[in-house]
């Protein structure tokens, strides 16, 4: 009987950039707004605070995935022109590499050097990035898609607890903020551990655990020195 096996490593690029966005808009805009009202601070205060960490969180977001991924990229890029020179500078000696390779994966001498005489035929520079270099297509790199993901997932993270503390009467802003806020990080952890394949409870209670010690901490500190931060 025949099966169809679904694969998600090739989800790894978005889903880990979504995740991370989205992740980062709820705790840190809902520890803000949790901060800010245990300091005392009027609605408007709140607010604005609120506002200008998801303007400013989803730009910093974009920013630093765009830096990051990119020098990723870059590292990547070098690492195939190297290759790509190595292969035009000693064929043989990158042959003889590859079949080495494929050696110590268990395939006889023989047939490890035809496997990679056939392969380096086809795509020589492909093969090496693939089993020398470990950069395989799904998983590569990508820029411009990290930086969209992660700030276009950290606003609308950031924006469910704003919309919450936006319809909320003051004195129960704290509580209603923090048990909403746990509901997001526990779904968003289900969602992203059932589009990665791993079981949705553990990837709730992760998320959750560490979204509520950092709003905790934020109240503590908002109580303790009494001003928004």
């Amino acid at each position: 009987m025949s099966h169809h096996e679904i694969h998600r490593s090739h989800r790894i690029g978005w889903l880990r950039a979504a995740v991370l966005g989205a992740n980062d808009g709820i705790v840190s805009t809902a520890s803000l707004i949790i901060g800010v009202a245990a300091a005392q601070s009027a609605h408007t205060d709140i607010m604005l605070a609120g506002i200008a960490g998801l303007v400013a969180g989803a730009m910093s977001m974009a920013a630093g995935e765009y830096v990051s991924v990119s020098s990723q990229s870059d590292t990547e890029k070098a690492d195939l022109e190297l290759e790509r020179k190595s292969l035009n500078d000693d064929y043989e000696f990158e042959l003889k590499e590859l079949a080495s390779i494929y050696e110590e994966r268990g395939l006889d001498t023989n047939l490890a050097k035809q496997v990679a005489e056939k392969l380096m035929a086809y795509d020589a520079l492909g093969s090496h990035a693939r089993d020398e270099l470990g950069l395989v297509e799904s998983v590569r790199a990508r820029p411009i898609q990290a930086a969209l993901f992660s700030a276009g997932t950290f606003t609308i993270g950031a924006a469910l607890p704003l919309l919450v503390a936006w319809k909320i009467p003051d004195f129960l802003l704290i509580p209603v903020v923090a048990v909403s806020s746990l509901v997001f990080l526990a779904a968003l952890g289900g969602f992203a551990a059932r589009a990665g394949g791993a079981a949705i409870s553990i990837g709730a209670i992760r998320v959750t655990f560490w979204g509520a010690l950092a709003m905790s901490l934020t109240a503590v500190v908002g109580r303790l020195f009494g001003v928004a931060i």
